[in-house]
């Protein structure tokens, strides 16, 4: 049965049961007590007669006694059902008032509105289990890119919160534990347009659930995981887990690659930006000397990981070391807020800081008092609450590692832009000469500004004019993808980053690159040049035209008005 009419049901049995049995006597007693009619017969009343009037005296509107005037008898037993049938009434619709108030209620007709939402959603979206730091920039970014998403999360606070966000795309959200397959399915995990569970919850276990859930229920999903454990990432891999992000070695490897190749770095922060905003500075660490790491936990261990593999001397300050690990050359107990501990770690002769401990106020701290005993630190600072951001930035930070951001960033590319994540998997086996190349033809390509980043897929519904080129046996180049539909003369300002087929990958393709169907195709360029291109991926005259054809002078229009422009242009 419906949970909201099982509710209804049980909270009003008793009073619907009460008026029942108050409407019957009072109905039978004016059948039974004897009445007469206007010449003074006796008579008596019909039920139905009975009924009516028991109905709207119930009520107190008061239509007066019928059929005929009533005797005393009649009258007595009149007023006493009149006090009874309001004293019934009163007891039923406040007990529907209290219905109508109860969270039980509330959350009914909550969920019911949420899963009629879900089931009506006719464009792909994604689950999102978690609506955190991590959570709510993840679906801003998701919205801002027109792409739609659904949010479960236990915490009210977070559900009202969302609904109070002003999105650029509406988000279905329930308050619910995302642990739970019922609510899970209840969320759109078995909907045909689900492209994918993201687990993004501040704990481990739960993610872990919802990951388990997400592939027995719905084995051909992709399930995105958040983990900040090495343990808990292996069991999510163990069944299958497509994505898992950990967001302290993301970015010790994002610190690492920097030392190594600041170009690659560089190039990887311009193309995983929003294209319109201002283009990164980028990031030049120390390539060796001393580092010092205040703080062992999760981030600092993977930072000392990364560091000691990049050939650099590390000092460990930790306060808790007998819980966190003492590393293989020893550690100096303290929290490094205090100059003493600093020294002790050979802070002025260092080369770089990391301040990576669970509490902003502290990593605050050292960065101040680190930075008073040697200007020269390149400083990495870990931010832990996003309220906090404006002061780490005037702290004088160089990196700033916020978990949550990290994740949602690299969430957010996947979904996205998922050829993006392979163009950076093989750019990283390319030299620092290479990067630095590209770095200079996209900054010669957008400006100042971040470049827009898509993907073509020639597929009939997504490039039509070109599919029904390579079905005519006419494959065209890459050089004519890449020409103005509006002056063929010119090209485009854009870069093709990637070539994907048939499983193979290739980066930079060549112009002279011939487009077959089912190809993906990697670009970087400025947005108005993404939608220049969609016309020649879709118009027939438009790829006639780019292709040497007067494909946008075939119609009727364009034959009256080609003579005239001759002669202008004669002259």
């Amino acid at each position: 049965m419906d949970t909201i009419v099982f509710l209804v049901f049980r909270r009003m049995r008793a009073p619907l049961l009460s008026l029942i049995l108050v409407y019957a006597v009072a109905m039978a007693g004016l059948a039974l007590i004897p009445a007469q009619d206007a010449a003074g017969e006796p008579a008596t009343m019909s039920l139905f007669h009975a009924f009516y009037f028991v109905s709207y005296m119930s009520t107190t509107i008061g239509f007066g006694e019928l059929p005929n005037t009533f005797t005393d008898a009649q009258r007595l037993w009149v007023s006493g059902c009149v006090f009874a049938t309001v004293a019934v009434w009163i007891y039923a619709i406040g007990t529907l008032i209290a219905l109508l108030q109860d969270a039980t209620f509330q959350r009914a007709i909550r969920e019911r509105r949420f899963r009629a939402r879900v089931r009506g959603l006719c464009t792909p979206f994604y689950l999102v289990c978690g609506y955190g730091q991590t959570g709510s920039a993840l679906v801003r970014g998701l919205t801002d890119r027109h792409l739609h998403a659904v949010v479960v999360d236990i915490d009210p606070e977070r559900i009202n919160l969302l609904q109070l966000e002003n999105q650029r795309e509406y988000v279905p959200a329930f308050c619910a534990d995302a642990r739970s397959p019922a609510h899970l399915e209840a969320a759109g995990l078995r909907h045909p347009l689900c492209q994918g569970v993201v687990a993004l919850t501040n704990v481990n276990e739960t993610n872990l659930k919802i990951a388990i859930a997400a592939k027995l229920m719905h084995p051909e999903v992709t399930v995105i995981c958040r983990a900040d454990s090495h343990e808990v990432e292996a069991n999510m891999a163990s069944f299958g887990t497509d994505h898992i992000y950990d967001p302290f070695d993301t970015f010790a490897l994002y610190m690492a690659t920097a030392i190594q190749a600041p170009c690659l770095t560089l190039l990887f922060d311009w193309l995983s930006g929003f294209g319109g905003e201002r283009l990164k500075e980028p990031l030049f660490p120390p390539t060796r000397g001393r580092w010092v790491i205040c703080g062992y936990g999760r981030f600092g261990k993977a930072m000392y990981k990364h560091l000691k593999e990049q050939g650099m001397e590390v000092q460990v300050i930790e306060a808790l070391p007998h819980k966190t690990g003492i590393p293989e050359e020893g550690v100096v107990q303290g929290r490094g807020t205090e100059a003493v501990t600093l020294e002790q770690a050979g802070i002025r002769r260092a080369v770089g800081l990391v301040a990576g401990t669970d509490h902003d106020a502290d990593n605050l701290s050292i960065v101040m008092t680190a930075l008073m005993l040697n200007r020269g630190l390149f400083v990495i600072a870990r931010e832990n609450q996003h309220h906090n951001h404006q002061l780490f930035d005037r702290v004088g930070a160089h990196a700033i590692m916020h978990p949550s951001l990290i994740v949602a960033n690299r969430i957010g590319i996947r979904l996205v832009n998922p050829l993006l994540s392979d163009f950076a998997t093989l750019a990283r086996l390319e030299d620092e000469p290479w990067a630095c190349e590209l770095v200079s033809r996209v900054l010669g390509l957008v400006g100042e500004c971040a470049p827009h980043v898509w993907e073509i897929v020639l597929e009939p519904g997504r490039a039509f004019a070109v599919c029904d080129a390579i079905a005519r046996g006419e494959p065209p180049t890459l050089e004519i993808l890449l020409r103005d539909p509006q002056a063929r003369d010119e090209h485009l300002p854009v870069i093709p980053l990637l070539l994907a087929r048939d499983g193979a990958r290739w980066l930079l393709p060549g112009p002279e690159t011939e487009l077959e169907a089912g190809d993906r195709l990697l670009c970087c360029g400025r947005e108005w040049a993404s939608r220049r291109m969609g016309w020649t991926l879709q118009n027939l005259h438009a790829l006639d035209y780019v292709c040497g054809r007067e494909g946008w002078r075939e119609g009727p229009v364009w034959q009256l008005l080609a003579p005239l422009l001759r002669r202008a242009r004669d002259h």
